[in-house]
């Protein structure tokens, strides 16, 4: 099988991220893995001869302030993010992954989007249904809403976004490898509403998307106890490869307790796979050489893998 190619980008420059990318690279298993266009600073990275050095506005950008957030450090990973993405969209590349961002920045720098996936639709010109995933190791997290206040995720859930949220990470799985994903769906309120003592939303709102989704090809099971779901995702027998949630911290504080320096971050349902530690820029040891790269591969696993199937859905 010809290995994919994947657009690596080292991200904030004031943070760990030259640092994760040189840990990935001296990594053997890397470059088995897969064919690498780097962009990044000239100097900044030593690179084995197989990989290729991407030509672009930042390649001679001067040194960053390590460990500071401002618009020029935002300026260049917008720009090194729009190459990414343009490598994979004109087919350079089957995949893009990048090292952590620091948001405060990227808006500094012009990103007026709520955050870099809504930006990453907005390049692609993409209007469809995207959101963000969270995986550690074999488990996969979607959520229906994501960020806004907590007063308003119960307006917010539908029958129809339930079922978005179990069809995008159903296909995500797909294409990472996982044939046919078990999908289990958290409830909203405490105990999973009792029947209705503590809230209905399970009962007129989860439990028909489900349903629907059911009835649309993409199986998945609930709505669950939140408090319980993810017990019964990790189960050895009958566990579950995905897990729905209705509201950021639902899921998320669950996956950062089970591993935080493992996590990745999936940008589902746009039309080019990219990846990306779950992680952020760690200012604080920025430039110690004290980062842990298990994310970084992590991410750049998950990349190659859904890099090859992208690559073979468009021939």
């Amino acid at each position: 099988m010809t290995l994919p190619t994947i657009a690596l980008f080292t991200g904030d420059p004031a943070g760990i991220g030259t640092e994760l990318v040189q840990k990935l690279l001296n990594q053997t298993s890397t470059r088995q893995q897969a064919k690498i266009i780097l962009i990044s600073q000239r100097g900044t990275v030593q690179t084995p001869p197989s990989v290729q050095w991407h030509t672009w506005s930042g390649l001679d950008a001067p040194a960053f302030p390590v460990g500071l957030a401002n618009a020029n450090n935002g300026q260049y990973m917008l720009n090194g993010l729009q190459e990414g993405a343009q490598l994979v969209r004109d087919g350079h590349a089957d995949a893009l992954c990048f090292a952590p961002l620091n948001k405060s920045a990227l808006r500094l720098g012009g990103m007026h989007q709520e955050d870099e996936l809504r930006w990453f639709a907005q390049l692609l010109k993409f209007d469809g249904i995207c959101g963000e995933l969270n995986v550690l190791q074999d488990l996969w997290t979607s959520r229906v809403t994501s960020h806004v206040p907590l007063k308003e995720v119960s307006e917010l859930l539908t029958p129809a976004k339930v079922v978005e949220s179990i069809q995008m990470i159903s296909k995500a799985l797909q294409a990472s490898g996982k044939k046919n994903p078990r999908i289990a769906v958290c409830g909203l309120n405490p105990h999973n509403g009792d029947n209705g003592n503590y809230g209905d939303e399970e009962i007129t709102i989860i439990a028909p998307g489900v349903e629907q989704a059911k009835a649309s090809g993409f199986p998945a099971d609930g709505p669950y106890p939140a408090d319980t779901a993810f017990v019964r995702a990790i189960r050895k027998e009958g566990g579950y490869d995905g897990v729905v949630t209705m509201y950021h911290d639902q899921g998320q504080i669950a996956m950062k307790l089970m591993g935080f320096e493992k996590g990745v971050t999936v940008h589902g349902g746009l039309p080019i796979p990219i990846t990306t530690p779950a992680h952020g820029t760690a200012y604080d040891i920025s430039g110690k050489n004290a980062a842990n790269p298990q994310a970084m591969m992590n991410a750049f696993d998950i990349a190659c893998r859904m890099g090859v199937h992208h690559r073979s859905s468009k021939n």
